[in-house]
């Protein structure tokens, strides 16, 4: 009894490594990592690590950041999994007579391809692969964003008023300017809290934090990625959302109602896309049944905006902000794109596939 518990348990850790295994070789089918490596070849300054070694290729470890993304991964978890995984170690490129790349290692590079902002460049090679595949279909976008919070929020009592989620009135100017002069002190006074994150109110909830905002396909694959600070209102930024992604003109544009603006959809005209954006009631006006029907139509669309954001927080245990400042968590927003992009990509290869086949 006991042998065949023992054979049950190896059958199920070696079909686990061949699924593994599987879904990485999907994955280098898909992907042509030869542009990939050319861009991150021509901004990586490798240098020499901190013991005197020549530096590692950057495709390695960028595959390590991939790697670290899909599987919720500290650098230091990372190191150890590729040093000690053969399914990891193939797919990054490290033979076993290879040193793996330590934690320094790829904190420095993250930084460096942060500070020169290559991550957007990735990012966008690799969508116009997928586009290539038909695996990014942009017959219709979708735009979301939902706040993340941030474990270095400061400490003490906020002498300002919070910016309310999707709120219909802003904020006074003094009240601005007082928050922002709030920050400079805590920037000099807490060492340890993120000075670029902002306080919110959300469903009666104060969150500190930022906002990732997303523009995708009708699968809820990422096509654009914007950053904030999470007191950044949806309905005045639209149009810095909509420039993160190339939409054809004649799309739709499906959004909820905290999009809806007359200035936005004075802007989707301009740009010539065609608008989805849920209808709201306001006072003394309800929505009309026809508008309720709208509404209705257009939810069963929009929802897979909030699929791509509810599966990235699950799939990759993307639950706060791995990082402290602005242009780290864009990354950290980046990665989990392109992550989530192509963690979706052969399941969708398979479902065009069986569509074509009937």
């Amino acid at each position: 009894m006991k042998n065949e518990q023992n054979i049950g348990f190896a059958d199920f850790l070696t079909a686990k490594r061949k699924i593994k295994q599987e879904f990485f070789n999907q994955v280098n089918l898909i992907v042509d990592w030869r542009p990939i490596s050319n861009i991150i070849n021509k901004h990586y300054s490798k240098g020499t690590s901190v013991t005197g070694r020549p530096s590692y290729d950057g495709l390695i470890l960028f595959k390590m950041t991939l790697l670290q993304t899909w599987y919720g991964l500290s650098d230091y978890e990372v190191e150890d999994r590729v040093n000690d995984s053969i399914s990891f170690s193939r797919f990054v490129g490290v033979s076993l007579d290879d040193s793996v790349p330590d934690h320094s290692v790829i904190s420095r590079f993250r930084t460096e391809l942060t500070e020169k902002k290559v991550y957007e460049k990735l990012f966008k090679e690799l969508n116009k692969q997928l586009e290539k595949h038909k695996i990014i279909v942009k017959t219709g976008v979708i735009v979301d964003a939902s706040i993340v919070d941030s474990p270095y929020k400061p400490k003490g009592i906020t002498t300002f008023e919070i910016e309310e989620d999707r709120a219909e009135t802003e904020r006074s100017d003094e009240q601005k300017q007082k928050e922002e002069e709030t920050h400079k002190e805590l920037k000099k006074q807490q060492k340890t809290a993120d000075p670029e994150g902002r306080w919110i109110k959300k469903s009666g909830k104060t969150r500190y934090g930022y906002k990732k905002h997303k523009v995708t396909d009708q699968e809820g694959l990422v096509l654009g990625v914007l950053t904030t600070p999470a007191n950044v209102n949806e309905i005045s930024n639209l149009e810095e959302v909509l420039d993160t992604a190339d939409i054809p003109e004649g799309s739709y544009l499906y959004g909820d109602k905290g999009y809806k603006s007359a200035k936005n959809e004075e802007l989707l005209k301009d740009k010539k896309l065609k608008s989805r954006i849920l209808s709201k009631a306001t006072k003394g006006k309800p929505l009309t049944e026809r508008e309720k029907f709208r509404n209705k139509l257009i939810g069963k669309i929009r929802f897979k905006v909030e699929r791509t954001f509810g599966s990235i927080k699950r799939w990759f245990n993307s639950t706060c902000c791995r990082y402290i400042g602005l242009e780290k968590m864009h990354t950290q927003n980046l990665m989990e794109s392109m992550a989530y992009n192509l963690y979706r990509s052969p399941g969708i290869i398979m479902s065009n596939s069986l569509k074509m086949a009937k």
